[in-house]
């Protein structure tokens, strides 16, 4: 259990990169209809859960990508770590699921299986929020062929397969977050997790390379943290997210770099901010 409530707020860069994918728009980086840049708060979950894994912590939701062990499905990693004796005890099974995995006991899981008769809601003290990009992004689309057969002996060349690769020219993301004390109590996330849970978000990009997101094509600027002095927080989570501001310095230039923008964090009475910057 954990005294303080936490608010958070993470700012990070995108350069010719794709942050996030949209699978119905023949994954180009997802925009709002303003233009808006945005990365969903599941892409988000699974590079933090990436980063728990990387630093030591047993993760239920694991990627194919990141995998640490052997099982095929959560069902196969829950059978084969649970005590069996306590499959079908809903009490009993949310307390060893919260107990086994970090990532359950920090945002939460439902468990529900085809053909079990239990299902079993875990509410996380964790929330994140969607990032959303401080200004519209431009978005450049280029082509791209392979030049090898996929099959056949190579005894003739076959036409080139066409695709299509997007990215973020430049943008500035932000997004926010918060860690209940209340639902902590209920799965048992500690102060240890809340460190995890921070190193997590300084660190978020590491080892996260792809072609899609080439090294050091995404960087966290700051970690913003507030710690509140009791549980319920000495003020909302919205005036607290709200108390940083960014904007671009001059709204007749395109930004093509951090420094382009100015950084406001206005001060509230009694609540300190760690500014951490990113690693």
């Amino acid at each position: 259990m954990i005294d303080n409530k936490y608010d958070f707020v993470v700012l990070f860069s995108v350069k010719n990169a794709n942050p996030n994918g949209d699978p119905l728009n023949g994954n180009r980086p997802r925009i709002n209809h303003e233009g808006i840049g945005e990365v969903s708060d599941v892409c988000i979950k699974r590079k933090i859960r990436n980063r728990m894994m990387q630093l030591g912590s047993d993760v239920l939701i694991q990627s194919d990508d990141n995998k640490v062990d052997e099982y095929k499905s959560i069902k196969d990693r829950i059978e084969n770590t649970i005590d069996k004796n306590i499959l079908k005890d809903k009490v009993k099974f949310s307390e060893q699921v919260n107990k086994t995995w970090i990532d359950v006991r920090t945002f939460g899981q439902v468990f529900a299986f085809k053909g079990d008769d239990m299902s079993v809601g875990v509410r996380g003290p964790v929330s994140i929020h969607s990032a959303f990009s401080i200004d519209p992004i431009n978005i450049t689309s280029i082509q791209i062929t392979k030049s090898v057969n996929s099959t056949g002996d190579s005894s003739k060349k076959s036409s080139d397969t066409m695709g299509m690769k997007h990215r973020v020219d430049f943008g500035l993301y932000k997004f926010a977050g918060s860690i209940n004390p209340q639902l902590a109590s209920k799965t048992g996330f500690s102060d240890e997790d809340v460190e995890v849970v921070k190193k997590s978000l300084i660190e978020l990009f590491e080892d996260d390379a792809s072609s899609a997101r080439p090294d050091g094509s995404m960087e966290v600027i700051n970690v913003y943290w507030w710690k509140h002095n009791n549980q319920t927080g000495q003020y909302s989570s919205a005036k607290v997210h709200n108390s940083l501001k960014v904007y671009r310095k001059d709204q007749d230039i395109e930004a093509k770099d951090v420094n382009d923008y100015v950084i406001e964090l206005s001060n509230l009475e009694g609540l300190e901010c760690n500014v951490i910057e990113g690693k």
